[in-house]
């Protein structure tokens, strides 16, 4: 089992950043993908970005790519989505996964993946 847990969200005006954070604990030596993912009121989450736990290979959605970037500390066990230039529509609960399988890398859960509970961004125009 993998726990995660986020957190860095909060309220930020449009043109402005934050970094998330997603802690991870348990048995980490078996992820081999992590990812960030979104979901706003009334829409179905969206992949956002996603990292190679080991190698460090990322792969972005087009809407954020040029604007975060996400990165791995292993020896802290720790996930981040730094976010710049953050428009209204960013607006979400965002979420970490991982996974043993790669399928992560691209957007592509599975029912064997682990998630963190979310935490919320809020971008005022």
């Amino acid at each position: 089992q993998v726990q995660l847990v986020e957190s860095g969200g909060g309220l930020v005006q449009a043109g402005g950043s934050l970094r998330l954070s997603c802690a991870s604990s348990g048995r980490t030596l078996s992820i081999y993908t992590m990812a960030w993912f979104r979901q706003a009121p009334g829409k179905e989450r969206e992949f956002v970005a996603a990292i190679v736990r080991l190698g460090g290979n990322t792969y972005y959605a087009d809407s954020v790519k040029g604007r975060f970037t996400i990165s791995i500390d292993n020896a802290k066990n720790t996930l981040y989505l730094q976010m710049n230039s953050l428009k209204p529509e960013d607006t979400a609960v965002y979420y970490c996964a991982a996974s043993a399988s790669p399928n992560l890398y691209y957007g592509r859960p599975t029912k064997d993946d682990y998630w963190g509970q979310g935490t919320q961004v809020t971008v005022s125009s």
